[in-house]
């Protein structure tokens, strides 16, 4: 419930701010244009009708803004831009009135708030995010360097691609024509270049999951089939506080519950929402698809658990037999196994949820 007496709402962008205030008692509007200075912004605020509560919308900024007003005494709430009630008549957006609505809203408490992460959580997110990326990077700069041998009638056949037999074919290629020669050279640096960068980025992330505040939940995790340690790691530090959330609200905070437009006697259910936090969603499908074969626990898999608690081990066990068993299900079925597997992995961010909130 709102309780103090000015609201006040910021959009906040790169080198400028825009900002509004209205105070409850008086009804009398603020409004001010600010630099992005967190100083300048504290004092702008401290000139205000106390006590107040500030808002503004997550985005590209970050959280500094709202860990300073904290820190500062100020209640402060990130709005979840996704969330917001923007009036379907109104055409006209500038910055002074986003700033004003959020302040209305904020007053009218209609606005849902998104966790603010530490700087501990931020700093490992830019860290698996950087992995991510990367990831993207490396998958381009591979097709990029097939398809320019493919152009030129050249085609693998060797076994798997990428691997070290296919690096060696790679480099035994010799191309007549002294442009392409150059340009087969450029794509094959691109890969290696982005390739060694994700190494260091995988070896940062190991050694920071194995002696950190993550440490506990990623052992935990690991007792999934799929869920290997930048996996888990990768879903700690995107959920954050697990215990947000339920194990069947969870399935909706990453997107994968279907969509709905019901109506009367009528309901009409669509693909998935596709909403939240969509590296999750991506990690958590993959994951879904080592459940599909025959479940016999290996030793990597009894190598992570023996890092996790018993209990962590029967409920990793549990959840490892009951995904199978689903997917043997809509296999008998014959379901699509696309349409299967977001099954699995929504059920999957059940049980790892169950996991995560685990006292070891």
């Amino acid at each position: 419930m709102f309780t103090e007496r000015t609201s006040v709402g910021l959009d906040v962008h790169a080198r400028s701010v825009a900002a509004a205030a209205i105070d409850g008692v008086t009804g009398e509007l603020f409004q001010a244009r600010l630099t992005p200075s967190h100083e300048h912004i504290q004092s702008w605020l401290a000139g205000l009708p106390g006590p107040v509560a500030v808002t503004y919308e997550a985005g590209p900024t970050g959280f500094g803004l709202a860990r300073a007003l904290d820190a500062a005494g100020v209640r402060c709430v990130v709005a979840a831009p996704s969330k917001l009630q923007r009036p379907a008549g109104d055409r006209v957006k500038t910055d002074a009135r986003d700033a004003v609505h959020l302040a209305r809203l904020l007053r009218l408490d209609e606005v849902t708030a998104v966790t603010v992460p530490t700087a501990t959580v931020e700093a490992a997110r830019d860290l698996v995010r950087a992995r991510e990326d990367c990831r993207g990077d490396l998958m381009r700069a591979r097709h990029r360097l097939s398809k320019l041998l493919l152009r030129q009638g050249i085609v693998y056949s060797g076994g798997q691609a990428w691997t070290g037999a296919h690096d060696a074919w790679l480099r035994r290629q010799r191309l007549d024509a002294p442009a392409t020669r150059i340009a087969f050279e450029s794509g094959y640096d691109a890969v290696l270049t982005v390739q060694a960068r994700r190494d260091r980025l995988d070896a940062a992330i190991t050694v920071m999951a194995a002696d950190s505040e993550f440490t506990p939940v990623v052992r935990r995790l690991g007792c999934l089939r799929g869920v290997s340690t930048l996996t888990a790691f990768a879903l700690a530090v995107e959920i954050g506080d697990w215990h947000r959330f339920t194990g069947n609200t969870i399935g909706s905070f990453v997107g994968l519950v279907p969509s709905e437009h019901s109506s009367g006697a009528s309901r009409m259910q669509g693909s998935v929402t596709k909403t939240g936090n969509g590296h999750v969603r991506r990690l958590l499908i993959e994951a879904a698809w080592h459940h599909r074969a025959r479940y016999v626990p290996g030793k990597t898999m009894r190598d992570r658990w023996e890092l996790a608690s018993p209990a962590a081990r029967v409920r990793g066990d549990e959840g490892n037999r009951r995904l199978h068993h689903r997917w043997v299900v809509f296999s008998e079925r014959r379901k699509r196994h696309t349409v299967a597997n977001v099954a699995i992995a929504r059920e999957l961010a059940g049980w790892c949820w169950s996991l995560a909130v685990m006292d070891d």
